[in-house]
């Protein structure tokens, strides 16, 4: 199935695993249109997508602010035409014990990680089911798979997002929407390594966002009868 001209949208798509899948996408000739919170970024990905020879585009706002989402998602759906795919990546992380993070930084993890996603998966469904075909791809995990020491607003925000995510592949299966829930382990990112959890240079230890955009490239590439429920993509090196 060629992939060329289709529409896909991916949030927290000017750097990290959001940009390697919009390059991705581009190699395959996919239209995309990335969002972020920080416009320069996002403008320097944009050209770089436009290099490829798609047309690309740009919004900035906060996922975690449905009136900004509704806003944003529809302009961006305008620019591109249509959309065919949803890559729901954004989302941010915190360390902390417990009793020591802050009652707002805990509440904020939950509203970007599971109300952001919502609320741009609401914006969005609806072309989907009228032109009945879609994909949608939600960034978990490992962290929810299993809860950890230090990371209990994080793990739980991804393990919501396991929940709503199979909730709503089962939902719309009918409309010949995919709804793939995927769980990475620790990846090189600029988050993980401001976060201490990855190292700079740490390519042959530690997963890349290139191996993550091959793993939604191929998931994408999928016959429409097929449906990859859910994928955790893990390094070799322990």
């Amino acid at each position: 199935m060629s992939w060329k001209n289709k529409k896909a949208i991916i949030t927290g798509g000017g750097r990290g695993l959001g940009k390697a899948t919009a390059i991705a996408f581009a190699k395959e000739g996919i239209d995309v249109a990335i969002t972020g919170r920080n416009e320069a970024v996002l403008k320097e990905t944009v050209k770089e997508l436009e290099a490829l020879g798609v047309k690309a585009y740009y919004a900035v706002f906060d996922v975690s602010i449905y009136e900004e989402v509704k806003t944003n998602i529809k302009k961006l759906i305008e620019a591109l035409g249509t959309v065919d795919i949803l890559v729901n990546n954004a989302g941010i992380a915190g360390i902390g014990a417990f009793n020591e993070m802050e009652v707002a930084e805990w509440s904020q993890i939950i509203q970007t990680n599971v109300m952001g996603l919502y609320y741009v998966t609401k914006e969005v469904l609806p072309y989907l089911i009228e032109k009945n075909e879609g994909d949608i791809f939600n960034v978990s995990s490992t962290a929810g798979l299993n809860g950890n020491a230090n990371i209990s607003a994080y793990s739980a925000s991804k393990f919501a997002v396991i929940g709503l995510s199979e909730s709503l592949m089962k939902e719309v299966r009918k409309n010949n929407i995919r709804v793939i829930t995927l769980t990475p382990s620790t990846i090189e990112t600029d988050m993980t390594r401001e976060l201490g959890i990855a190292s700079e240079g740490s390519e042959e230890r530690v997963l890349q966002p290139e191996d993550f955009a091959e793993l939604i490239s191929s998931a994408l590439k999928l016959p429409r009868r097929a449906l990859l429920k859910s994928a955790a993509l893990w390094s070799t090196n322990p």
